[in-house]
């Protein structure tokens, strides 16, 4: 980061997108999947947030953005160290908003349903089908109230250039959820 700002003269915005997901009831989760979750998604995004946060700082200003998903906003079941994990960014964002909003550092968190990426779709489905079929009553936890399965990653793209832009200039340690509604049934 470093060498990046000193060969392009200033950094205005940090967006911290780490995550990965492996689905399974609670008493399926290793001990390994949860640090290794907990490692990729916290740590991963702490680390972005503080390599970049002092040079926002030292422009007088910018913007930083936490991908989170709308398991930071709502229990998802099947998926105890990624709502973890994804709590902690939310939390994470409003502290970070605290004590940056001093510089005009702005820091947001994204919460997105699911998004058709290789992470998004395929094994995830068939491996949150087969930890449903233990408790078929949580299937409902993933509907979206608008009626799509997934959105696209220019959805979240979008969501993440509004926060990026100075058409959000006074929006911080918000929640921003890309998320057709999911986080609200």
């Amino acid at each position: 980061m470093d060498s990046a700002v000193q060969e392009l003269g200033r950094l205005d915005v940090v967006i911290a997108n780490a995550g990965i997901c492996v689905p399974a009831p609670w008493d399926e989760v290793d001990p390994q999947v949860f640090a290794d979750t907990l490692s990729v998604n916290v740590t991963g995004v702490w680390n972005t947030v503080m390599a970049g946060a002092p040079h926002l700082v030292a422009a007088g200003g910018g913007s930083v953005v936490l991908v989170s998903s709308a398991a930071g906003m709502k229990v998802q079941p099947f998926m105890v160290p990624y709502t973890t994990s994804k709590w902690a960014v939310r939390g994470m964002a409003k502290a970070f908003a605290v004590e940056l909003g001093r510089h005009h550092v702005r820091v947001n968190s994204l919460h997105p349903t699911g998004v058709a990426t290789p992470m998004g779709t395929g094994d995830m489905g068939a491996s949150i089908g087969a930890a449903m079929a233990r408790d078929q009553r949580l299937g409902p936890m993933f509907t979206n109230l608008i009626p799509v399965d997934v959105t696209r990653p220019e959805d979240v793209a979008d969501a993440v250039l509004f926060l990026a832009s100075d058409e959000s200039r006074y929006v911080t340690a918000h929640e921003i959820a890309p998320d057709a509604g999911v986080t609200e049934f």
